[in-house]
């Protein structure tokens, strides 16, 4: 029985970080500043179990771009469970847009909260290039891109989509950002997703 309890507690903590990092990332994107403790209220969440998962402004800033980070890499196998190996990349581009959306409107926030504490200790992006490294090979073993790319030739290729402003209508222009991007990619694949084909 005490097993049981402590799952049951153990996911309920879980959800209650879950929500509190889905409301501060909507509230803190449009109001850098806003207060933690209409966060807390928002995610329905005591002051007490706020501060014991963020026990201040920095972490929890730190904890959604890592969070927002995590959930764009982890996209990338499901996409290939799911897909052709070139659609899972071009569908992952789409969320890796939005995650530069999101950072962007979190720029103002993660701004605030270094200035606070002396700086924040960005996280490497390493997940994200290992996500594209995994797309990439997985393209690569069927022929649909030209061989040779590597995460860091994507990174660079897509960097444009860090210029786009999130309060701009960014969908449509980073849409056609990542098709020309794709038609690159393509551009002397030599399998079926060639342009022999």
């Amino acid at each position: 029985m005490q097993h049981e309890d402590n799952a049951k507690l153990r996911s309920d903590a879980q959800r209650n970080r879950e929500r509190i990092l889905e409301v501060a990332l909507a509230e803190l994107t449009v109001c850098p500043d806003a207060p933690l403790s209409a966060i807390a209220r928002k995610a329905g969440v005591g002051q007490g179990t706020f501060y014991r998962n963020f026990p201040h402004r920095e972490a929890l800033v730190l904890e959604i771009y890592r969070h927002e980070m995590r959930q764009v890499a982890d996209s990338a196998a499901q996409l290939l469970d799911e897909l052709p190996p070139d659609r899972a990349l071009r569908a992952w581009m789409d969320r890796l847009a939005e995650f530069a959306m999101t950072k962007a409107g979190l720029a103002d926030a993660m701004r605030l909260a270094a200035g606070r504490r002396g700086g924040l200790a960005k996280p490497a992006h390493t997940p994200v290039t290992d996500a594209a490294d995994a797309l990439l090979r997985a393209n690569d073993a069927v022929g649909s891109i030209r061989p040779g790319m590597t995460a860091d030739d994507l990174i660079l290729a897509i960097g444009g989509l860090w210029q786009l402003g999130p309060a701009d209508d960014w969908r449509p222009r980073a849409a056609r950002l990542l098709d020309l991007v794709m038609d690159g990619l393509r551009a002397g694949a030599p399998g079926p997703g060639g342009p022999a084909a």
